[in-house]
């Protein structure tokens, strides 16, 4: 649609405006000129100042009685025969004015309130509503779907049930339904981590934790389960073994929109695999680069996984560095940063917020020409009630506490993951609620990032994450030119306990020696003996000197 003036009027004795404002403001942000003409306008005031000037597009509401709306829908229907220029006609009501309105087959879209904004968008954007698109409407990478879906960001949703048919069939009703924008297969971890072993896989754990998968042919099935609807993007997780071959299949079969892969798990750290520590974290970056070098994204879900287990939130702010400084180093190009909100989940969500900005400065440091980073915000699956309703709540609080970061993406966390795994029907709802909040502060919500707690903590994290990442480059100048992206310098801080939490395994040399409290609303190294917080500086005190310590004495 060639951009030019948008007029907006509400007809007749209507005097709501605000949905004509809003969507005049819209078509402002995508490069229209715009101007109201106010509330109660008659037909014929609106058709002369339509043949004055010319518009692009005409945008005209009611919202009082069907039987009002449609007698001046029909009016304006029959004076616009005598204009010398049509334009595109939009018509905004309630779903009562419009059911009566559509049967007059005038204007080219009806706005009931049940649609989204992103149709308003694009609609504008392109002159016509997802519901009229093709697949060819749709780009088909990460990039090209944020930047149709801007300032909006895109949803994704965590989708795999026991029974692969009921996932089959749940896949297509979501992609039907526009819910979301990025479909993250769930798959059991049978086929995380026996898919190309399956004699090894365990039938009594068959579909748990996610859809078993036996086939490439049943992944493509899945693939095309979804192009329907708006024809979402899929991802899925990486396997736990034989990482390489996996990621190969699933850019075959699914299309994988983007790699994810952590650094440190996924082994024998979190006994989800067989792998040594040092193995997977070798792994990663061997499928970082596999990724990097077929201009696929990339994401290192590592730092959250440090946060689920107690650690303290310079580690996870530190853990963000290092997760895209690896992604970097390895050559991914277009990196998506995600940040768990509400972990662990007694934090307030004042410090939270400035945890994960902390997270987001450190990360963006690296972003450049050749590094592109997005920003993907989720809330913390400790969060969330096993009471629905509650639950239904606390999802929609975490989002908007999440929309203070500018997310790029927002993986949606489907309510009921306290009580059993989401189904379509729990997908469609969850994104429903996530919707209403980003609507609702995308434009003049309240700035989290402004409040001078936020700001005196986001500088505090930032210091001390930096400390530790500062002292693991000098501990290990001696044993390696590139710390932060060796695998093996990485895997002893995790066994000398310089990157520790509570909860790791405490397996043969690993350490999970550190112990942290929730002080304040924030999550904090902890000494027992002095019954205080300790920072970063007194915390690696005792580590100092190790290796070289430790190298001499090989020497020896």
């Amino acid at each position: 649609m060639k951009k030019g003036l948008v007029i907006a009027a509400s007809l007749g004795n209507c005097a709501h405006v605000a949905g004509a404002v809003h969507f005049l403001n819209l078509a402002r942000d995508e490069g229209y000129e715009t101007l109201f003409l106010g509330p109660a306008v008659k037909v014929g005031d609106l058709l002369a100042k339509i043949e004055e000037l010319r518009p692009s597009v005409v945008s005209v509401g009611y919202r009082l009685t069907p039987e009002s709306g449609f007698a001046l829908a029909r009016e304006l229907a029959e004076g616009s025969a005598a204009l010398e220029s049509q334009p595109a006609w939009v018509f905004g009501c309630t779903r009562p004015v419009a059911e009566r309105v559509r049967g007059l087959n005038f204007f080219d879209v009806i706005f009931d309130g049940t649609d989204e904004i992103s149709d308003s968008i694009s609609y504008l954007r392109y002159g016509k509503l997802p519901d009229d698109a093709t697949p060819e409407s749709f780009a088909r990478s990460l990039a090209g779907r944020v930047e149709q879906k801007r300032p909006y960001p895109l949803l994704r949703h965590h989708f795999g049930l026991p029974s692969y048919e009921d996932t089959l069939r749940g896949i297509e009703a979501i992609a039907r339904s526009r819910a979301l924008d990025v479909i993250s297969l769930g798959i059991d971890q049978n086929t995380q981590q026996f898919f190309y072993r399956p004699g090894a896989r365990d039938a009594r754990l068959e579909g748990a934790g996610g859809v078993p998968v036996r086939t490439e042919e049943e992944f493509r099935r899945l693939k095309e389960a979804s192009m329907r609807g708006n024809f979402p993007l899929m991802r899925c997780y990486s396997g736990t073994a034989d990482v390489m071959r996996f990621g190969g299949m699933l850019l075959d079969t699914i299309q994988n929109a983007w790699c994810a892969v952590p650094l440190c798990w996924y082994n024998e750290l979190d006994g989800r695999g067989e792998r040594t520590l040092c193995e997977s974290i070798e792994d990663a970056q061997r499928l970082i680069a596999f990724h990097g070098e077929r201009g696929v994204p990339v994401e290192v879900n590592e730092p959250h996984h440090w946060g689920l287990r107690d650690a303290h939130d310079a580690i996870s702010v530190a853990m963000s560095y290092i997760s895209a400084y690896n992604a970097k180093k390895y050559g991914a190009r277009e990196y998506i940063s995600q940040y768990m909100f509400n972990i662990p989940n007694s934090m307030s969500f004042s410090m939270d917020l400035a945890k994960v900005l902390a997270q987001d400065d450190l990360t963006q440091s690296l972003a450049d020409g050749e590094f592109r980073v997005y920003r993907q915000a989720r809330a913390g699956l400790p969060f969330l009630s096993a009471d629905l309703d509650v639950a239904k709540g606390q999802l929609a609080a975490s989002t908007a506490l999440a929309m203070n970061i500018k997310p790029h993406i927002i993986h949606v966390v489907g309510y009921s993951e306290a009580e059993y795994a989401a189904t379509a029907e729990v997908v469609k709802a969850s994104c429903g609620i996530v919707r209403g909040v980003v609507s609702a502060t995308l434009s003049g919500g309240v700035d989290g990032t402004a409040d001078a707690r936020v700001a005196r903590r986001r500088e505090e994290l930032a210091g001390e994450a930096m400390y530790l990442l500062e002292f693991i480059v000098r501990e290990y100048a001696g044993a390696s030119s590139d710390p932060l992206g060796d695998a093996g310098v990485i895997t002893d801080c995790v066994r000398r306990g310089i990157l520790d939490a509570p909860h790791i395994l405490k397996r043969g040399e690993r350490a999970g020696r550190i112990q942290t409290r929730v002080i304040d609303g924030k999550c904090l190294a902890w000494d027992e003996t002095a019954g205080a917080p300790v920072s970063e500086r007194e915390r690696l005190g005792a580590h100092a000197g190790a290796v070289e310590r430790a190298g001499k004495a090989a020497a020896r």
